[in-house]
């Protein structure tokens, strides 16, 4: 997908320079979130694409890099931009592809761990907002990844912004917004979005991110404070709706917080698959836990790429991965079988 050009708008180029280490086919590829709406990665062109929710409306990017560590980011836009928009845009695109976290950063996880220290592999992609992170551990949660796949293509096409372009485009939708889920009636995201129980939990979450913090909403600053605790973390995560034990796991890993395993059944199947570890699936989860708890801060990371490299035995690359095809299946129980 290219990006096409709003009409009466001049087109943007945003040059970003990461950091010394940084290659955007495996950082962006090193997560499940890459193939969820909005998110595009094109496969033959190696090219990033989403609409990304701005204050004068959504807007379409492509992100590309030449492919040698390091190289600027150089972001198509589909309009112009107001300075402001400009900034929020580059800071959205540094927390989805984890800028923030320098090659020094990375080099410590590879201390700890050096399995990962010739593939360079380190970063996790996530989304550009909180929000969006959240509601897609939510609809990750007990259930099939095919089903996760469909709830985010729902959720974007019901209730996202659609991107202004040319009449033969069929243009993306943006992820949609805390305003437009907390308006909806839980009844409508059931059945256009097929979110299921998850329909009350996802509108009381985009109400709660609406509310000041002082009102007992949601304190986006605090959580993402690196001298707040992650057991203070940890322990506001677990109170909100729809927020159990695997979710605040995993939505702590996304905030660059990677003591916690998110374990859930493919932690069970990849303890017995790849560890060979015997035993009930509480028993198997326990013993996960303590296998990865000496990496310490970074166990998360040693964790997940182990698992990502068994699925990537299986299916290729994760750059090679298409959506709607390999991209259902990397999470599936066929898995198990050789």
């Amino acid at each position: 997908m290219n990006v096409q050009w709003v009409r009466g708008e001049m087109p943007t180029t945003l040059k970003i320079k990461p950091p010394s280490d940084y290659l955007l086919g495996r950082d962006v590829c090193s997560y499940g979130y890459f193939l969820l709406a909005p998110n595009r990665w094109d496969v033959k062109r190696r090219v990033f694409s989403r609409a990304m929710s701005l204050a004068r409306g959504p807007a379409l990017i492509e992100v590309k890099q030449k492919p040698v560590a390091g190289n600027p980011l150089a972001i198509d836009v589909s309009r112009s931009l107001t300075r402001p928009e400009r900034a929020e845009l580059e800071r959205q695109i540094r927390r989805m592809f984890r800028l923030d976290e320098s090659a020094g950063q990375i080099a410590e996880f590879h201390k700890i761990d050096p399995r990962w220290r010739v593939s360079g592999r380190g970063r996790v992609f996530r989304s550009p907002t909180l929000f969006e992170d959240v509601l897609k551990t939510v609809t990750s949660c007990n259930v099939q990844w095919p089903s996760t796949v469909h709830m985010n293509i729902r959720l974007c096409e019901v209730l996202g912004d659609r991107v202004a372009s040319g009449p033969e485009t069929s243009a993306p939708h943006s992820f949609p917004s805390t305003k437009k889920i907390a308006s909806t009636r839980p009844q409508t995201l059931r059945a256009r979005c097929r979110v299921g129980y998850r329909d009350q939990r996802i509108v009381e979450l985009a109400r709660l991110f609406r509310t000041n913090p002082r009102n007992g909403g949601i304190d986006q600053e605090w959580l993402e404070d690196p001298s707040t605790s992650d057991e203070s973390v940890h322990d506001f995560l677990i109170e909100l709706p729809g927020i159990g034990p695997y979710a605040a796991a995993n939505i702590m890993q996304l905030l660059g917080r990677y003591t916690r395993l998110p374990l859930d059944t493919e932690s069970v199947r990849h303890g017995r698959t790849v560890l060979g570890l015997k035993g009930p699936s509480t028993k198997i989860m326990k013993r996960v836990k303590s296998h990865f708890a000496p990496f310490g801060a970074h166990a998360f990371r040693s964790y997940w790429f182990e698992l990502w490299t068994f699925y990537e035995s299986r299916h290729g690359p994760s750059w090679m991965w298409e959506r709607d095809s390999t991209g259902k299946l990397f999470t599936a129980s066929a898995l198990n079988a050789d």
